[in-house]
């Protein structure tokens, strides 16, 4: 689930990314422990350690809020104990990815909004 918030005085754009257990838990069709789920994108370089998700026990969801510029297109994953990469189906858009002629894979997309 995305939350989006554009801070005028500032000119970004926040946005929350926000993961429910019941997504990851459909996602790797296993009832493994989660132990860390990190938000893994364009703006952070792909970096799979740059941006570590909190738990809400009251919301039972992993989330962070990043600031990103205005008016762009992110692509983005979470990462779940550093094996089980899920998507965002609640994202704005999604686009293939391929690795390879038998492997194709979506990124979520977030539409940060404009900035009046």
């Amino acid at each position: 689930m995305l939350k989006k918030q554009v801070v005028k005085a500032k000119k970004i754009a926040k946005i929350t990314f926000e993961l429910a257990q019941s997504e990851i838990q459909s996602e790797i069709s296993a009832q493994l422990p989660v132990e860390n789920v990190f938000l893994v994108g364009e703006f952070n370089d792909w970096d799979t350690a740059a941006t570590p998700m909190k738990y809400s026990q009251k919301k039972k969801a992993y989330a962070v809020t990043l600031e990103l510029e205005p008016g762009n297109r992110y692509q983005f994953r979470y990462l779940v104990n550093g094996d089980y990469w899920c998507n965002d189906w609640a994202a704005d858009d999604y686009v293939p990815a391929e690795y390879g002629p038998d492997y194709v894979v979506e990124y979520s997309v977030v539409d940060t909004p404009e900035a009046a």
